[in-house]
């Protein structure tokens, strides 16, 4: 029987979501006999680049017990059926990233062996045409799914959302301080180590405070002040896979209609990202500065606003790559603090939820057992890894040759386990998952034939039903998608019913 005692006082060092998540979960699931302090200061800002998700959010909102509508409204937020991405495979391309099915089950090989026979043939629509998270969209058509209509596509809608992000650190805050979180107010000046094994004793703060604690979770973003700073865990540097290390963020006025999607705009030396709330427009510029100044891509930025800019530009600076370790001794890094891949397929606040979620499962005692610790480390190392993969493939695969930023790209060495990918596919359309990777076979399916890697050949089970057959079933997906899409209501519809917010 373990004979150390269970931690009692856990110290967590920073706001923004990533500490206001980590409060809400803890403070959730730990109830009242834990003391759950947060450390935050109103004088540092949060860096607010990501305010999209993907759909594993909703299960960590679904797990605090939050309503969805009562979260839209707060955060004022809005729907997102996926990311369309234009100019990646080539200028002038365009293809939607959709969560959810494309298809339907066959029972022989996945639809797009099917697909992939036809298009063969110039038979078949556009793949995009087959899923219902890619053609209402395009439509500004959202609803959610209808899961009591088994079979159909309405039944079949995977969601995420835009929101502003430091509305719901604000609006997680209030669920954790009604649960018993203490919020601490100042800078941090020191951190304190353990004499004996070198871990995290304490915080001590501006006004001279000290604060005391035996679990320390550290999300204060890219400095990372206790993983790295004081424990000096390392960090493994990516930038040679994903050049790009500046951002410009700016918000503008709304227009019509409200798409439910994200949308990614590649540039001469990077990518423009498009975020749709309800009160505003969230926009950035993520670029390489080893291919672009910032006065030219803060130009570029503006230039593609689709509505008057309500602030000024506000640039930051990251290294793509993570930390060699995210759990050392009684401290773990979470958010920026853990690594920083970029928004593109919004996954920052995945990784977040992930981590709270690991955390919890791997709850220690005060004894911070090597073998909990490792484990932690290994599964969240892999995560990083594969997500760093999936970004990778939007930059090695495209055709684009008008800049030497994209000639870089195109032509860099991928990881060993990118390029197996990537062979396995261009083969016979083969798609395989990794099982503990975030992003599914469809997600890569999507991408690598949205920016024009074209499969030599597919499944030869595919053949084993007669053309007219298949021609007939891929039509009928077609025509079922069309007209589920064409019956639900607008994006801005269904959020005038449902989840609007105040605005004055």
């Amino acid at each position: 029987m373990d004979s150390n005692p269970p931690l009692r006082n856990i110290v967590i060092v920073g706001g923004g979501t990533a500490g206001w998540m980590t409060a809400a979960a803890f403070a959730k699931a730990l109830g009242r006999a834990y003391s759950i302090r947060l450390i935050e200061s109103d004088e540092i800002g949060i860096i607010g680049v990501g305010e999209a998700s993907i759909p594993n959010l909703t299960e960590f909102n679904r797990a605090l017990g939050i309503d969805e509508d009562e979260f839209l409204r707060a955060t004022r937020g809005s729907f997102k059926l996926g990311i369309e991405f234009v100019n990646w495979g080539a200028l002038g391309d365009r293809y939607i990233h959709g969560f959810g099915k494309v298809g339907q089950m066959a029972d022989t090989v996945p639809f797009h062996h099917f697909w992939l026979r036809m298009a063969a043939q110039g038979k078949a629509a556009p793949l995009g045409e087959y899923s219902i998270n890619t053609v209402a969209p395009r439509q500004a058509k959202f609803m959610r799914a209808r899961h009591d209509m088994a079979g159909s596509p309405l039944a079949e809608i995977a969601h995420a959302y835009h929101f502003d992000a430091g509305l719901y650190a604000r609006f997680l805050r209030g669920f954790a301080e009604q649960r018993g979180v203490q919020r601490l107010e100042g800078k941090v000046t020191r951190v304190e180590q353990c004499d004996g094994d070198g871990g995290i004793a304490a915080i001590v703060m501006e006004s001279g405070e000290r604060v005391a604690g035996d679990f320390f979770i550290d999300c204060s973003g890219m400095r990372a002040l206790l993983i790295e700073q004081t424990l000096h865990a390392g960090y493994e540097d990516w930038s040679h896979w994903l050049p790009c290390d500046r951002a410009i963020a700016v918000p503008c006025e709304s227009v019509s209609p409200l798409l439910p999607m994200t949308r990614s705009t590649a540039h001469a030396a990077g990518w423009q990202w498009r975020i749709p709330l309800q009160h505003r427009i969230g926009n950035g510029h993520v670029y390489s500065s080893r291919f672009m100044d910032k006065e030219e891509a803060e130009a570029i930025l503006l230039r593609n606003l689709d509505g008057a800019a309500t602030a000024a530009p506000r640039h930051l600076a990251f290294r793509t790559g993570r930390a060699k370790t995210f759990w050392v001794r009684n401290c773990v890094a979470v958010g920026l603090a853990s690594g920083f891949l970029e928004p593109l397929e919004s996954t920052s606040i995945h990784l977040i939820h992930m981590a709270v979620a690991r955390i919890l499962d791997y709850f220690p005692r005060a004894g911070f057992d090597a073998a909990d610790i490792a484990e932690y480390n290994a599964i969240t190392r892999v995560e990083y890894e594969r997500i760093r993969d999936f970004l990778i493939l939007h930059y090695k695969l495209t055709q684009r040759d008008d800049s030497e930023f994209w000639n870089y790209c195109r032509n860099m060495p991928v990881p060993e386990g990118l390029q197996r990918k990537l062979d396995l596919f261009a083969s016979n359309g083969r798609v395989y998952r990794d099982g503990v990777e975030l992003f599914t076979e469809v997600s890569w399916l999507q991408v690598m034939l949205g920016q024009r890697l074209q499969p030599r050949g597919y499944h030869p089970f595919a053949d084993l039903l007669p053309e007219a057959e298949v021609q007939a079933y891929l039509d009928n997906v077609q025509r079922v998608v069309g007209k589920c899409a064409q019956a639900m209501p607008t994006h801005a519809e269904f959020i005038a019913k449902h989840c609007a917010a105040r605005l004055d």
